[in-house]
């Protein structure tokens, strides 16, 4: 009992490890496109860990991301930080309850892209009092999509080529 739940500790803390990265990475590095649209390339740790291990280790996947990504970058409980943890929250909500109803990846992957585009179009809206900022929602809507799927597909070629933690070890 001791060796597997410190073998799925050690799988939650890389795959949160993964995350922050990722976040960190594409937040420094790639930037977003458009202007306004980011990939959400930590997104694919969550995958994995909702597919790998549970639910709610996914959720903490995603909560570690937003509250060390946001430390790390200095703008920890900032509008950033807000904003981020708005998307995160009902991504992760959209993201349990496809998986509840057995959703495929994909299709778990491109609802929780628009879920976190909708989750922070909201928060904005909220924190800056602009109704007017949901005048970008359909931009960011059409842009999750594609995203949605390029993040769904990269989750699943990961997923064929990782052991299952089911799997009994030799």
């Amino acid at each position: 009992m001791g060796i597997e739940r410190n073998r799925r500790f050690t799988y939650l803390a890389m795959l949160s490890a993964v995350a922050i990265a990722l976040n960190l990475l594409e937040s420094i590095y790639i930037g977003p496109i458009f202007g306004v649209l980011r990939l959400g390339l930590a997104n694919i740790a969550a995958l994995l860990a909702l597919k790998l291990m549970s639910r709610t280790e996914m959720v903490i996947v995603n909560v570690m991301r937003v509250v060390i990504g946001n430390l790390l970058r200095g703008t920890i409980f900032g509008s950033t930080f807000w904003i981020s943890s708005g998307g995160v929250l009902l991504s992760s909500t959209v993201m349990v309850l496809l998986d509840l109803a057995g959703a495929s990846v994909l299709f778990t992957s491109i609802c929780g892209s628009i879920a976190h585009s909708l989750g922070q179009v909201l928060i904005v809206s909220f924190i800056y009092k602009q109704i007017g900022m949901t005048a970008i929602l359909p931009y960011l809507l059409l842009g999750s999509i594609p995203t949605g799927i390029a993040i769904g597909v990269t989750a699943n070629l990961v997923l064929k080529h990782i052991r299952p933690l089911t799997e009994k070890r030799r």
